[in-house]
């Protein structure tokens, strides 16, 4: 996106290959998100919206090179002002230079689609209710000479540390945003879990909703009315009967999915006291900080290529791990190619292939009715 001012300060962009043949509302909600829909209607209306000197509408679909034109700042400015009696919407103070320094320290990977960042745990992911400090805020500092900021396309708890990916484009984020929720996206996590389970390696398969009371801030297993989820464990190694290091491969996307999961078989994530209780933490010198760290992350790339990255572990998890008597070198398994039937979209599919078949012979039994009919 390229800004011009031009006489009369109205301001001239210039539209970009990321944005080719998208709604023009949608690249006005991309690139000015403090114009609403009902602001941009009445410009198109007035014939203040205008692409390459025509009058456009926000339903037009915008191509590169093209120049769009739109009134001058200080008319959006009053059209967006506050209502009386509502306070204006409040923006976060600029990143200072240490702020800037810390999060472009956390970079492990970045191309022309994607930046991976190592999130180190305590920090959250977005805000919120007394949440100042997160990654999104921390995003500024990593344009790296884009004019645009990444986005966050998914998520790790605030006490989960690990491989977090971003998109630097509007169409990389749409992109792995799809990949995220087809679930062809392959994300390894390691967790130390209290007790050691019986089986090395499973499958647990228990559905997931949000706990009444609790407002969304817990979730728990619930058979009836739960969304499915489904998470496969390895046991790396263990220690006596008194913990493991397990690696865990999330099936499905489920809010506090491995926590859930992994307390409701009873081996709780070290200092996981929110689902495990006083059952999840170790007596000694361990760490009652939270032990789950998303160490992998492998993703198709916009380009046709991959993205594999590793993610060193904190300093808490790292000195458990020598404290246990755990190597480091024996946690990076092999990974499980995904079948296609596994993913969200092989499933659909099924169901989409399996509904036109049964269409298909309830077509033929009526066809069949009615000629035994006619005899």
């Amino acid at each position: 996106m390229t800004d011009k001012t031009m006489g009369g300060a109205q301001r001239l962009f210039t539209i970009d290959a990321e944005d080719d043949g998208i709604r023009l509302d949608r690249w006005i909600k991309r690139h000015l998100p403090d114009v609403s829909f009902n602001l941009a209607s009445r410009w198109a209306r007035t014939g203040q919206l205008r692409l390459d000197g025509k009058r456009a509408e926000p339903s037009d679909r915008v191509v590169t090179g093209q120049q769009l034109r739109l009134p001058p700042k200080d008319v959006e400015k009053a059209a967006t002002a506050a209502k009386p009696g509502r306070p204006p919407k409040k923006s976060g103070p600029p990143l200072t230079e240490e702020e800037i320094e810390f999060a472009q320290s956390l970079v492990i990977y970045r191309d022309a689609h994607a930046i991976v960042i190592n999130k180190p745990p305590g920090l959250a992911t977005q805000g919120g209710t007394k949440t100042n400090e997160h990654v999104d805020r921390l995003l500024d500092a990593l344009t790296f000479g884009l004019p645009q900021r990444p986005k966050l396309v998914h998520r790790l708890d605030k006490d989960t540390s690990g491989v977090l990916l971003v998109a630097r484009t509007p169409r990389a984020a749409a992109f792995f945003s799809k990949s995220f929720s087809s679930r062809t996206a392959r994300k390894v996590y390691w967790a130390i879990v209290a007790d050691v389970p019986s089986i090395d390696d499973g499958m647990i398969e228990l559905p997931i909703a949000k706990q009444p009371g609790t407002g969304g801030e817990k979730m728990y297993v619930d058979e009836k009315e739960g969304s499915p989820a489904r998470t496969r464990y390895r046991v790396v190694d263990r220690v006596g009967n008194r913990a493991a290091w397990v690696e865990l491969q999330p099936y499905t996307g489920r809010t506090h999915q491995l926590r859930v999961h992994l307390a409701a078989i009873g081996h709780p994530i070290i200092g996981d006291g929110k689902y495990g209780g006083p059952e999840a933490f170790l007596t000694g010198t361990i760490s009652r900080k939270m032990h789950l760290h998303a160490r992998r992350l492998r993703i198709d790339a916009p380009d046709n290529g991959k993205i594999d990255v590793t993610a060193d572990l904190p300093t808490h998890f790292r000195e458990s791990l020598d404290q246990l008597g755990f190597d480091i070198a024996d946690g990076d398994l092999p990974i499980d190619e995904l079948k296609f039937s596994e993913t969200v979209e092989g499933k659909r599919r099924a169901e989409t292939q399996r509904a036109k078949a049964a269409r298909k012979d309830r077509k033929g039994e009526r066809r069949n009715r009615s000629g035994r009919s006619q005899r």
